[in-house]
């Protein structure tokens, strides 16, 4: 069993996996921060100072904390569109690189000549 594990977990497939996982949840702290720490404060100035995060409807002794959940929707569509950005500027560069035509260099004086005894050893025999 510790033979299969090891050979699953070590494969390239999921260390690649680990890795943008670990990238991805660093990504989303700096996402988040720029949501609390530039882009709500910059919303709360211009709806007259209501901060989003701290609106919350009391009912009894139950507290729905609605501002949390709409500061989390922007924090994912920021995240959502940051990442649509990314993919879709490795894409570009995937297909740039695919458009460029192999070069193919030119044969040698020597493979020319060796060609040629290839060509006339064939027709020798």
């Amino acid at each position: 069993m510790w033979k299969e594990f090891k050979a699953f977990a070590f494969k390239g497939n999921v260390i690649d996996l680990a890795v943008g996982v670990i990238i991805g949840l660093a990504f989303g702290k700096i996402v988040t921060s720029v949501v609390n720490d530039m882009i709500m404060p910059i919303f709360g100035i211009i709806s007259g100072g209501v901060n989003v995060a701290g609106l919350e409807y009391t009912y009894d002794e139950a507290i729905i904390k609605y501002g949390a959940f709409l500061q989390s929707v922007i924090d994912f569509f920021i995240i959502a569109f940051s990442v649509f950005l990314f993919v879709k500027f490795i894409n570009r560069m995937k297909r740039k690189e695919e458009a460029k035509p192999a070069v193919v260099p030119s044969p040698t004086k020597d493979q020319l000549l060796l060609e040629e005894i290839r060509d006339l050893l064939k027709k020798g025999r």
